[in-house]
């Protein structure tokens, strides 16, 4: 795509976000406020019935408003008949640049609550999205979970245009098993959906996900629930109701789902409380108000022998939970040094350290413990991008190319250096491939190149500059290649060729 197919009035392109099927998001200003949008552009505009529908989900978005849902700016068409949807940049990232992280219970709830929030606006207004997943759901600077792409959201009622062709839309490792059977939507396939990003977080992994499509369609309609680990048990039958595979034992909206959300973080069994004592002694029901002797010293040696019990029981709790804690600890260091840091599930460094945790919340060597995974993480990863570096997967595959690793780093740890200068030389890797492309006169390739490279760095001088001059390279190359060559000045002849001349001519 050249420059001249981005010329958007109002606003100035930097550089391409990213591309799907059938659009692609571009970084841009608009130059009126001065403010960072991104603009989401059909690839094409011959198929009519798509961008209809690529209109409508521009109209469907600009008609909610809510802080969890992304907001449209503008709708419009470029002057080759192609539609663009303007919308607010949001920078924070995916979900799905988390892959693989354990949410801690408080920030997994905040999120669903923020995305349940925002769906209830949806299903409001007779919606349902029907693609809920960790690459839809975007993170404002302040930590705010964002839904976007509401590209497949149809209403309720008029469900049945793709339902009754068996056609299935959505991402099938967070289909609901009514949407996986091209059944008819509502709200609570949504939820469903929420419900496996809720156990992705808990635990790491989405266990439906498979090797291919069918064995997941068939983990979503016959797996069990599967359990969360032991000190996440109070959250069991939250999961429970989400991915009931019967809608009708999933929770009826979403304003129940967060009303039950409410009451689980609402339920700290260490909270304060204040209630009435309990009364150990009985009075006597012949002579109120008093006690007699003996049976008041019986009372009190009953009630010092309680207190003995439960001062030695206490005391054996203690022992037995300082015997656990050391128990994880050990566990933890050894998977540590073995370099089992997020798996296998429940027996890895980051699960040890964090059941010590739900234990003895302010545990310093578990916390010390956490902070030394995460580093030994991202000195994985960084080791990881570095290779791919050099087997040249820059960009692909999308989890497992130099770009993906050096993100991930990132995003556990914004200002790290190595992985800040590691995207840097991503970038460069295309400045140099794009400047041979050139020098070959392979311009498309050149093109794509620079486009790959602002994928990866979008702010990048050097490829804002290559993508801004290409037309111009491209023209001047063809100028070069139609110019004559100029006229070679003749040798001189020899005296023997010019006698050669005179006889024969």
């Amino acid at each position: 795509m050249t420059e001249q197919l981005l010329d958007i009035p109002g606003y100035q392109v930097h550089g391409r976000l990213g591309q799907g099927g059938m659009a692609e998001v571009y970084l841009a200003t608009q130059t009126s406020l001065q403010r960072k949008v991104a603009i989401k552009v059909l690839l094409s505009s011959e198929d009519q019935a798509f961008s209809q529908r690529f209109l409508k989900e521009g109209h469907i978005v600009a008609s909610l408003h809510h802080p969890s849902i992304i907001t449209i700016y503008d709708i419009d068409q470029l002057a080759d008949g192609r539609h663009y949807l303007a919308m607010e940049f949001i920078p924070g990232g995916d979900l799905a640049q988390h892959k693989g992280q354990i949410f801690d219970l408080p920030r997994a709830l905040r999120i669903v609550r923020q995305v349940a929030s925002g769906l209830s606006v949806v299903h409001d207004k007779g919606l349902v999205h029907r693609d809920i997943k960790p690459a839809n759901i975007l993170f404002r600077d302040d930590g705010t979970a964002v839904i976007t792409d509401f590209g497949v959201a149809k209403e309720v009622e008029l469900d049945s245009d793709l339902t009754q062709f068996g056609i299935a839309v959505g991402s099938p490792s967070y289909s609901s098993p009514e949407q996986a059977q091209c059944q008819a939507l509502d709200a609570r396939s949504d939820i469903y959906s929420l419900g496996v990003i809720l156990l992705e977080m808990l635990t790491g992994s989405n266990p439906y996900r498979a090797a291919n499509y069918t064995q997941t369609v068939m983990n979503h309609l016959q797996m069990d629930v599967p359990q969360l680990p032991a000190h996440l048990q109070g959250s069991q039958w939250l999961l429970e109701r989400m991915l009931s595979k019967d809608p009708d034992e999933r929770f009826a909206d979403c304003k129940v789902l967060m009303a039950s959300l409410d009451e689980l973080t609402q339920d700290d069994p260490d909270s304060t409380r204040i209630a009435p004592a309990l009364s150990v002694t009985k009075q006597n029901k012949a002579t109120p108000g008093k006690v007699k002797p003996m049976r008041g010293a019986l009372w009190g040696w009953l009630l010092v022998g309680a207190l003995l019990l439960a001062g030695v029981a206490y005391g054996g709790y203690q022992l037995y939970q300082q015997k656990q804690i050391s128990d994880y600890l050990a566990r933890a260091e050894l998977r540590l040094q073995s370099g089992s840091l997020m798996t296998p599930v429940q027996d890895n460094a980051d699960y040890l350290f964090r059941q010590v945790l739900t234990l003895d919340p302010d545990n310093s060597a578990a916390l010390d413990g956490l902070a030394r995974v995460l580093q030994a993480r991202i000195e994985q990863y960084l080791q990881l991008a570095e290779q791919r570096l050099a087997e040249q997967q820059l960009l692909l595959p999308e989890d497992d190319s130099a770009t993906y690793y050096f993100r991930q780093v990132l995003a556990w740890e914004p200002d790290n250096l190595l992985a800040l200068a590691g995207i840097n030389r991503v970038a460069q890797r295309y400045i140099e491939q794009s400047e041979a492309a050139y020098k070959r006169r392979e311009f498309a390739l050149a093109l794509v190149l620079v486009q790959q490279g602002l994928e990866v760095e979008p702010a990048n001088e050097q490829l804002l500059q290559r993508l801004d001059g290409h037309e111009q390279r491209v023209r001047q190359a063809q100028t070069s290649q139609r110019k004559p060559a100029a006229a070679q000045p003749a040798a001189p002849l020899s005296p023997v060729r010019r006698l050669w001349n005179n006889i024969f001519e």
